[in-house]
C-alpha cells in the first residue's frame, strides 16, 4: 500500500474515531496523528506529542483497533510512537494558527496561548514533568552534593561533570534532579533536551528492531526509516537525561545500542546525565565499556533524608498542595516514615484525604488515626525499643540480651519483647534472634504481658511511660 493509500485509510479511520471517541480525546490526541505505513495488517502511526502515546495506548487502544477493523473488514492492529520531526511541524502549524487569531485577542490571552504552546512543545520534545524543578527540591545533607552537581551541570552543560551519574535507592529524588536539570536548561538556553527511562528506551528499540526484522526483505519499507529515526531521536539532541539505567543490565544488544548513543553524544560534546539505583561498579552485568564511561565523569549518591530534611519535605509538599496543617502533623509524618520521599508524600496524602473526607481540619489526633499511629513515636528498631526499656528500668541493654533471670531483668525483658511485637509487628523468631531466645520463650513473654495488662495498672503505666520516652 503506497503512502497516499495509507493516508486515505487513516482519514477514514479518523472519521469513525471522531464519532466514537470523546471530543477532547479526538481533538487533543488523535487528530494530530499521522499514518506512515500499513504492513502485515499493522497501521503505523506517528505522534507529535509524547504524552499522547501513553494516553492512547493505555486508554483507547481497543477502541482504535476496533475502528480500524470495521473500516478494513479484517483483523488489524496499529503501532504508535512519538516522532520529533513531526513534533516540530506540529508546533510550527500551531504557531501559524495562533498568529491568525492574534488580532482578536487581548495581550493576556496571547500570553496564555503562547505559554500553553511552549509547555506543550517542552512536554512533547523533552518528555519532562515541568513541576519538578530545582526550586521545589528540598536540599538536605543527604542530597546536597548531588543537588550542587546537578545545578552545576544545568548551568554549564557539557562543560564539566560529563557524564553526571546519580545513584541511590528508589524514591530519594534522583528523577526530580534529572527533570530539574532538563527544566532549567529548557528555560535558560536553546539546547535540545530529552528525558527517558531506560525501560522505555529499550522498548522503543525492540519495537524498531522487530519491525525491521519482519520487513528486512522489503524494498522501500518504513523499517529502515523507523530505526533511523530512533537513532536520530537520541543523537540529535544536546542533553540526554537517562533514568533507571540499571534496567539495561544483561541486555547485550541494548547495551551495544546505548553504547553507540553514548559515544555519539559524548564525542560531539553533548551532556549526559544518568540515574540508577546502584553505582556503576555495583551493576555486575553492565558492559565494562559503559561502566568505565559512566565512572569517568562525576558519580554522586543520594541517601535517605534525616529527620530535619524529612520535616521540610513534608512541609513544602503541603504548601505545594495548598493544604494547611500544623507543624506537629509534619513532625508526626517525618518521625514515622523515613525510607524515602515518596513514602513521606504518600503518608501526608493519606492524612489530607482522611481529613477532607471526614470534613475536619487536619490535626495531630486525626493524623494519628489516618496513619494508624496510636502514639507519636519515630520509626523504631528493636534495638531502639530495647534501649528505651533498659533506660526505663535502669539496667544495661546487655542484661536484656543475657540469660540473667533476676526478677527486674526478666520483667524488663518481657516488656521489651511485648513492645517489639506490638510496635514493630516482628515475628517471634526475629525477636528471639535479637534477644538470643527461642521463639517459644518469646511467645511466653508476649502472652504474659498481654494477659497482665488486663488487670495490672502498674504494668500499663510502665508501658505508657516507655512509649512516651520514644517520642523524644
Amino acid at each position: 500500500m503506497d503512502i497516499s493509500e495509507v493516508k486515505q485509510l487513516w482519514n477514514k479511520v479518523k472519521d469513525e474515531l471522531e464519532y466514537n471517541l470523546p471530543e477532547h480525546v479526538f481533538n487533543t490526541w488523535v487528530n494530530p496523528l499521522e499514518a506512515v505505513d500499513f504492513e502485515n495488517s499493522v497501521l503505523v502511526l506517528l505522534s507529535p506529542q509524547q504524552l499522547s502515546v501513553d494516553i492512547l495506548k493505555k486508554g483507547w487502544s481497543d477502541k482504535i483497533k476496533s475502528v480500524i477493523k470495521s473500516v478494513l473488514g479484517q483483523e488489524c492492529s496499529f503501532s504508535l510512537s512519538y516522532d520529533p520531526d513531526l513534533a516540530e511541524k506540529y508546533i510550527k502549524a500551531r504557531k501559524k494558527e495562533l498568529s491568525k487569531t492574534v488580532a482578536g485577542q487581548t495581550e493576556e490571552q496571547r500570553k496564555e496561548e503562547n505559554t500553553k504552546l511552549t509547555m506543550a512543545q517542552m512536554q512533547s520534545s523533552a518528555n519532562l514533568n515541568l513541576n519538578l524543578k530545582f526550586d521545589n527540591f528540598v536540599v538536605g545533607e543527604n542530597s546536597k552534593f548531588a543537588y550542587n552537581a546537578a545545578f552545576s551541570v544545568a548551568n554549564n552543560p557539557a562543560k564539566k561533570f560529563n557524564p553526571l551519574f546519580i545513584y541511590g535507592a528508589s524514591g530519594l529524588g534522583k528523577t526530580h534532579l534529572l527533570q530539574a536539570i532538563g527544566h532549567y536548561i529548557l528555560f535558560n538556553t536553546k539546547l535540545k533536551v530529552r528525558y527517558i527511562r531506560m525501560e522505555d528506551y529499550f522498548n522503543e528499540w525492540v519495537k524498531c528492531f522487530q519491525y525491521n526484522d519482519a520487513n528486512s526483505g522489503k524494498r522501500g519499507g518504513v523499517n529502515n526509516s523507523l530505526m533511523r529515526k530512533f537513532h536520530q531521536k537520541f543523537e540529535n539532541i544536546d542533553v540526554l537525561l537517562m533514568d533507571d539505567i540499571q534496567f539495561i543490565e544483561s541486555k547485550t544488544r541494548t547495551m551495544e545500542e546505548f553504547f553507540s548513543t553514548f559515544e555519539a553524544l559524548y564525542t560531539n560534546n553533548k551532556q549526559i546525565v544518568i540515574a540508577s539505583d546502584r553505582q556503576p561498579c555495583d551493576i555486575p552485568k553492565l558492559d565494562t565499556r559503559l561502566r568505565t564511561r559512566f565512572e569517568m565523569g562525576l558519580v554522586v549518591d543520594i541517601v535517605p533524608p534525616d529527620y530535619e530534611t524529612r520535616f521540610e519535605i513534608v512541609k513544602a509538599y503541603a504548601q505545594e498542595l495548598g493544604v494547611v496543617a500544623p507543624d506537629e502533623v509534619f513532625e508526626l509524618v517525618a518521625s514515622n516514615f523515613d525510607d524515602n520521599v515518596r513514602e513521606l508524600k504518600g503518608a501526608f496524602n493519606k492524612v489530607s484525604a482522611y481529613c477532607e473526607f471526614s470534613g475536619k481540619e487536619i490535626s495531630l489526633e486525626l493524623a494519628k488515626k489516618a496513619l494508624n499511629l496510636d502514639i507519636c513515636i519515630k520509626k523504631m528498631s528493636i534495638n531502639d525499643i530495647a534501649q528505651k526499656t533498659a533506660e526505663f528500668f535502669k539496667i544495661d541493654i546487655k542484661d536484656l540480651k543475657s540469660s540473667a533471670r533476676q526478677k527486674k531483668i526478666s520483667h524488663a525483658r518481657h516488656i521489651a519483647i511485648y513492645l517489639a511485637r506490638e510496635i514493630l509487628d516482628m515475628s517471634y523468631e526475629s525477636i528471639g534472634e535479637f534477644f538470643s531466645k527461642k521463639h517459644t520463650t518469646v511467645m511466653y513473654s508476649y502472652d504474659l504481658i498481654k494477659e497482665k495488662l488486663l488487670t495490672d495498672s502498674e504494668i500499663n503505666n510502665e508501658i505508657e511511660d516507655i512509649k512516651k520516652s520514644m517520642e523524644k
